[in-house]
């Protein structure tokens, strides 16, 4: 299938991006053209190429109709009812073959928990917004199997998650056409969501330290897409949504990269959802120019790297497919829940999104520095190369083993975790420790900290102090009996770094910590010094780790096929004899790194109860030992 180009920039109106409307909704059609081919004979399924979800092909195939539904009724009730030729007739079609048990693609019925709960709440949206031209004008049996297909939901049970708001906007569509609902299954979702808010406008996705991008493509989309239905004033949703993002905008670099942490990131541009919402909801601290130009940059910095791909498909992966980074719910049409990401085109060519002037954001005008307390999220920006980097003192859904997309230290807008045995930004004491249950301490300013502990209760504790690019990380090890630890043979550090694979003897414990995996299409350059390493990517980005105090050896990891952003990942990594008090510059930067000079120049002083760290400058910041 051929595709049209997008429309030519324009740089009058969006001198940042050269994005305007018309090329948001020239990329949707694109999105909507591209999965015609997949379609089932009555338009009720797309059937897309890829590895099937643990739902199974029946279930994927109306994730395709649902997901890719929501994004032709924001491209529908946006222009008013001109879509683009046969877009309103063919989902039509489906909806009347989906829900007519007869059908050799009839959907398959709503039970407990299951995928269809997902799906029947984007159709409940689709619905709504585009009911004076599509609902009214379906035919009454129509109407009746698909109100008779939704009402599946009634009385049926949900996760205890973001899921329990879609039974909230499917039940009060039904309740808006005459259908069957129950009152109580819409308000406890409502009131389910009220236990989750930690505060600082982020919610937990279902009671466990789960703070990703659910909190604003369902927990706040949701309630208030429920609002639209319901005509609730919503004004404590609109409050928080308004604090999340005065943080949440950080979230992405200033090339429009999304910071690469968390579940589900194949939804790519759902991500988007709730910088629209504050728009669509007038809950923004941002400007009409600002929104469109952190929107436009998003979608454009996929665009440029092949997303949608060839096929015009977006795929189970970041850029490209990779499948390590889904999980099994995931299928071939899962990441088309990035409709949520073209909410926008809700708002009439004639609202102030898309007629004033891009504006810039505060990245592209100075470095940020942004805590989240409730969640002990600590972001970090900088201007000159704008990237963004989280360090995560707070976030480890309900701490699976080692799930690389919560475990890590830090993540960023230009790198993502590797999925192999690098270790990046952890630390762990011999035998290999993951990072469990995150115990957050303190997040404020620009230091956050926590602990976790090992299998064999050994207490690992970091701080956490951010200065532009660097991270100072200061590590406490404390063994289970709570003794004191002789303090390593710092002065060992300034030897030559140890080749791999000499270690030390096999009766003492060896502590490692990685940095940030930079990854590439082909193998970073790498280095190391003493006290040192660092790994290079092709474009410059570098990501370094030095040894300030308490670290004998350096080396670089690398590896294959283990990371989102490249088939070449490389991780600097630091090694000591013995635990105790371990002090780490980590460094991820698009500028020259130099990192002998970096270690010459910060000073650190380690007392029994604080650790004095001097920045080049003569400022000083006192960590407490714990």
């Amino acid at each position: 299938m051929t595709f049209s180009p997008l429309p030519p920039t324009n740089r009058i109106l969006s001198p940042r991006t050269g994005w305007t409307r018309d090329h948001w909704e020239a990329m949707a059609d694109q999105l909507l053209d591209a999965v015609v081919p997949y379609a089932s004979p009555g338009q009720a399924r797309y059937d897309l190429p890829g590895r099937a979800s643990w739902s199974g092909v029946r279930s994927d195939g109306l994730e395709g109709f649902a997901r890719t539904f929501l994004l032709a009724a924001f491209r529908i009730a946006g222009a008013g009812g001109a879509a683009p030729p046969g877009l309103i007739e063919r989902y039509a079609d489906g909806l009347a073959a989906g829900t007519d048990p007869s059908a050799p693609d009839s959907w398959p019925e709503l039970t407990d928990c299951s995928q269809q709960m997902v799906e029947a709440a984007s159709i409940a949206i689709g619905l709504h917004e585009t009911r004076a031209w599509l609902w009214d004008r379906l035919d009454s049996s129509v109407q009746e199997r698909v109100v008779e297909w939704l009402g599946g939901f009634v009385g049926r049970r949900t996760w205890d998650n973001n899921w329990m708001l879609f039974q909230t906007v499917s039940e009060e569509f039904l309740k808006s056409v005459g259908g069957p609902y129950r009152q109580e299954e819409i308000d406890r979702g409502l009131a389910r969501i009220e236990e989750w808010y930690v505060g600082d406008g982020w919610y937990t996705d279902g009671g466990t330290r789960n703070f990703d991008y659910y909190c604003g493509w369902a927990l706040h989309l949701y309630p208030l897409m429920w609002t639209r239905m319901s005509g609730a004033s919503g004004g404590v949703y609109r409050e928080r949504l308004h604090t999340f993002l005065t943080t949440y905008q950080h979230f992405f670099g200033s090339d429009g990269a999304p910071m690469h942490q968390g579940r589900s990131l194949t939804y790519r541009f759902a991500a988007l959802a709730p910088v629209w919402l504050g728009a669509l909801a007038d809950a923004t601290p941002l400007s009409a120019g600002q929104t469109r130009k952190l929107a436009s940059s998003v979608v454009r910095h996929f665009a440029e790297r092949g997303v949608p791909d060839e096929r015009g498909l977006l795929s189970l992966g970041w850029y490209g497919t990779f499948l390590p980074a889904t999980q099994s719910y995931s299928g071939p049409a899962s990441p088309y829940w990035a409709s949520k990401g073209f909410l926008g085109l809700l708002l009439p060519p004639d609202h102030p999104v898309w007629t004033e002037r891009e504006q810039p954001l505060p990245l592209d005008e100075h470095d940020v520095v942004a805590a989240i307390p409730a969640t002990g999220l600590l972001l970090h920006g900088t201007r000159h190369d704008g990237v963004v980097r989280l360090v995560n003192h707070g976030s480890d859904h309900g701490a699976p083993p080692d799930d690389p997309h919560y475990a890590r230290l830090a993540y960023s807008t230009r790198t993502g975790p590797d999925h192999g045995q690098s270790a990046d930004n952890h630390i762990t004491v011999a035998p290999a420790s993951p990072r469990g249950a995150i115990h957050p301490l303190t997040c404020e300013d620009r230091t956050a900290s926590s602990f976790y502990e090992t299998p064999d209760g050994t207490r690992i504790t970091t701080t956490s102090t951010v200065r532009g690019p660097w991270e100072i990380r200061v590590h406490t090890i404390t063994p289970p009996n709570d003794s004191p630890v002789p303090e390593a043979d710092h002065a060992a550090a300034d030897a030559p770094p140890v080749p791999v694979g000499d270690h030390p003897a096999a009766d003492i414990s060896v502590v490692r910590e990685g940095g940030y995996a930079v990854a590439d299409f082909s193998p970073p350059a790498v280095a190391t010094g003493p006290g040192w390493a660092l790994a290079r990517r092709a474009d410059g980005l570098t990501s370094a780790l030095v040894g300030l105090y308490g670290w004998q050896r350096a080396t670089v990891v690398r590896d294959v096929e283990a990371n989102a952003f490249g088939p070449h990942s490389a991780t600097p990594r630091l090694e000591a004899d013995r635990p105790g008090t371990h002090v780490t510059l980590v460094v991820l930067s698009g500028d020259a790194v130099h990192p002998g000079a970096l270690r010459d120049a910060i000073g650190v002083e380690v007392r029994a109860d604080a650790v004095e760290i001097t920045f080049p400058d003569g400022d000083t910041v006192s960590v407490a030992r714990s």
